[in-house]
């Protein structure tokens, strides 16, 4: 593919998508209601529908029962499952969008919908929600995100789920070094040098280096400058000089308290290495809070939010939430719209958080008792909801965003990890990108 920077990149994809609209969608689920040339249809509400799983991998066992479930409610209705490593599902959209085909339903997260959206590749929900069994039913807070990451100011994805940062440590390390919970961000250095011994090959930290570091990075340098807005007027603040001093330190953890490998690992392989070795504290999302049970039982780490600053001040980014979307070029949209309404419903959507450790979009569903048997899931619901900490909300909304904070950035970071280039330079390249796109935004957004 192609890649075209700014507007030329999304101008492109745009003229691609009219072409496919001019070919049959390969991908999509059709019940003989329209045909391939015509734009999506509501079709029969019967037949088959092609579903995209975002986290296909990580997920795959809880969708098939979610759709086994909703295949015998409605068994006039075969789904068929695909599922997309969470990495490479940018790509497989954009691609689809120019021409291989989209499914009818996928899973969208907040930090690539204002991408997808801007290609009208979506299609708008407000009515199906207003008119469905889950009007009234869906968190305010989670609606209110999907809605401004699209960017359009409307819903083009049922929320299904929300996470956020989480500290994992090793309750068994810590309590033979004699060291305090890593509540706040000097607790944490303190705790990351003391668990390492290198010739034992233990370490007190695992960073992310690899794919998906860009967030956990921004989350990491937002907590400890306490910077609370990611834009000071129309220029970001991520290359403020207090950003610039907690990058600087963050990264200088690599290699000096975690392992050589980090620079290359994404979250399932520094997840994989947590678990199975003696490393004291781990960043990840609540996602992986159910892996860690198993590996470890749950009387040898916990799941906290992620560390303050010494007097108290909690600032995070905010996650993206994820969610469903009900692609334009559907030829069965009722069918399709079916399983986003089941699968978005009390039963499904505790089901899947349940398994995921993630919190509910669902209102219903984040009542069930298992949300408080999770602790991890609880303390991170009740720090996103009960307004101990100040969000600061990452510009989901540009198209480019997801571009911008992975492939056209990740390189960038492990070069400051291996010393190849400074956490100014580093900060300042991103800085530039976000204030042209944001820019570019608002000429096209007056």
């Amino acid at each position: 593919m192609t890649i075209f920077p700014g507007g030329r990149r999304r101008a492109a994809l745009a003229l691609a998508l009219s072409g496919v609209l001019a070919l049959t969608a390969t991908a999509c689920g059709d019940d003989g209601s329209g045909s391939g040339g015509e734009k999506g249809t509501e079709g029969s509400g019967k037949g088959k529908i092609t579903f995209w799983d975002n986290n296909g991998g990580v997920r795959t066992d809880i969708w098939k029962e979610i759709i086994a479930d909703f295949e015998k409610a409605n068994p006039d209705i075969d789904v068929e499952y695909v599922g997309i490593a969470s990495k490479e599902v940018q790509s497989k959209y954009d691609t689809a969008i120019q021409g291989d085909g989209l499914p009818d339903v996928g899973g969208v997260g907040a930090a690539m919908l204002a991408g997808i959206a801007a290609q009208n590749a979506l299609e708008p929900l407000d009515a199906r929600v207003e008119g469905s069994s889950l009007k009234g039913k869906l968190n305010n807070a989670m609606l209110r995100s999907v809605t401004a990451a699209g960017g359009q100011d409307k819903l083009f994805t049922v929320p299904t789920s929300a996470s956020n940062g989480v500290l994992y440590y090793r309750t068994d390390l810590f309590k033979a070094a004699g060291l305090p919970e890593p509540t706040t961000w000097s607790k944490f250095y303190a705790a990351a040098e003391k668990l390492t011994a290198v010739d034992k090959n233990k370490f007190g930290y695992t960073i992310r280096g690899g794919a998906g570091s860009i967030a956990q990075a921004l989350d990491a340098i937002y907590g400890q400058s306490g910077i609370t807005s990611f834009w000071d007027g129309d220029k970001t603040t991520v290359n403020d000089p207090k950003n610039v001093a907690a990058l600087e330190k963050y990264a200088a953890l690599y290699k000096k308290t975690t392992p050589a490998a980090d620079v290359n690992n994404d979250f399932t392989k520094m997840v994989a290495q947590w678990d199975s070795g003696e490393i004291g504290m781990l960043n990840h999302n609540l996602g992986s809070y159910q892996d860690h049970v198993k590996a470890l039982g749950t009387d040898k780490f916990r799941g906290i939010p992620n560390p303050t600053l010494d007097d108290g001040t909690r600032v995070q980014v905010s996650n993206p939430v994820d969610g469903l979307g009900l692609f334009s070029t559907s030829k069965n949209k009722a069918a399709a719209w079916k399983f986003i309404e089941f699968a978005a419903s009390h039963a499904s959507n505790s089901k899947w958080n349940k398994s995921a450790g993630a919190i509910p979009a669902n209102t219903e569903a984040a009542k069930d008792p298992w949300l408080q048997e999770a602790e991890p899931t609880k303390l991170g619901a009740d720090v996103l909801f009960s307004g101990e900490a100040t969000i600061v909300e990452l510009p989901y909304y540009l198209p480019d965003w997801n571009t911008i904070s992975k492939a056209d950035n990740e390189p960038g970071f492990q070069k400051v990890l291996l010393g190849k280039s400074t956490a100014k330079e580093f900060l300042d390249g991103l800085a530039e990108q976000l204030n042209a796109a944001q820019a570019e935004w608002k000429q096209q957004n007056p």
